[in-house]
């Protein structure tokens, strides 16, 4: 038995194991700490990574942003360039469009001025050409009418002078006795019978040297004889297929024949005897039907 001296107290013995309870668990604490510290340490270092990899990141968005940005400041400038560039060739296209349009519309005016001009001058002309037209028409209207009434002055002297004329013609008795018409002894007389139109009339000279005869009025003609002393001729005529000797005619003495066509006599009347040459015509009735 311990002798216990005084103001001393004895140790508990529960107390180590308080000790020993107090540093297990100082221990764990300390050990929580470190794990904890060491948590810490990772998380910030974690987190100061991702903050540095976040700040990488948006600097690397901010750098892109940027360039994006000046990418597109540089389209926008582009397009605005290239907006300006295409307004201004359209603002130069409308104007050279509008200069173009007024040249043309100034073209066509003057071009249209200039045929309205051109038109109003044919007008004009054509105007002065049917004003000259009708004076000239007038004139010969006038002068027309001054040459009717010559003409109707100059007719009805004709025509007194073909009355006259005729007047003056006598029916003379051919060498067959029928008196058939009128005889011309001149060339007056002849235009007068010709006038009055009751027989065609061919004038001939007809030669002794045309030993063959000649062909007057569709008659064959040869003159046999001419005596200019006495005024008579010998005459052979061919019609019809038939040979007719008319022997010692005088002038102006109806030589009378017929042919198959005709139910008057063709006549010949000889108006002037030469030298183996006489002048005359033949008169051939109009109607030319078969005679009974």
């Amino acid at each position: 038995m311990n002798t216990l001296q005084p103001g001393y107290n004895a140790p508990d013995p529960n107390s180590k194991i308080k000790e020993a309870v107090g540093g297990g668990a100082i221990a764990a604490l300390l050990v929580a700490v470190i794990y904890l510290f060491v948590q810490v340490h990772g998380l910030k270092s974690d987190a100061i990574r991702r903050s540095e990899a976040l700040d990488a990141k948006m600097e690397a968005l901010k750098e892109n942003t940027a360039v994006v940005a000046s990418s597109s400041r540089q389209h926008m400038d582009s397009l605005h360039d290239e907006l300006d560039a295409k307004a201004q060739r359209a603002f130069m296209a409308s104007s050279l469009a509008k200069s173009e349009a007024l040249a043309r519309i100034e073209q066509s005016k003057k071009q249209l001025e200039a045929e309205q001009q051109a038109s109003t001058e044919k007008v004009s002309g054509e105007i002065s050409a049917v004003k000259d037209a009708a004076t000239t028409a007038n004139a010969k209207i006038a002068d027309v009418s001054g040459d009717v009434s010559n003409v109707k002055t100059q007719v009805a002297s004709t025509r007194s002078e073909l009355e006259k004329t005729i007047g003056d013609l006598k029916k003379v008795t051919g060498d067959l006795g029928i008196t058939s018409g009128y005889v011309a002894t001149n060339g007056k007389e002849l235009a007068a019978l010709r006038r009055m139109g009751e027989r065609d009339y061919t004038e001939f000279t007809l030669a002794k040297s045309a030993k063959n005869g000649q062909r007057v009025g569709g008659v064959m003609l040869t003159l046999k004889k001419a005596d200019p002393k006495r005024n008579r001729f010998t005459l052979e005529v061919f019609a019809d297929d038939k040979k007719t000797e008319k022997k010692d005619r005088t002038v102006n003495e109806p030589v009378q024949f017929y042919v198959a066509k005709a139910h008057q006599p063709y006549e010949i009347v000889v108006n002037e005897v030469k030298k183996d040459v006489i002048v005359g015509y033949l008169a051939r009735p109009k109607d030319q039907v078969a005679r009974n």
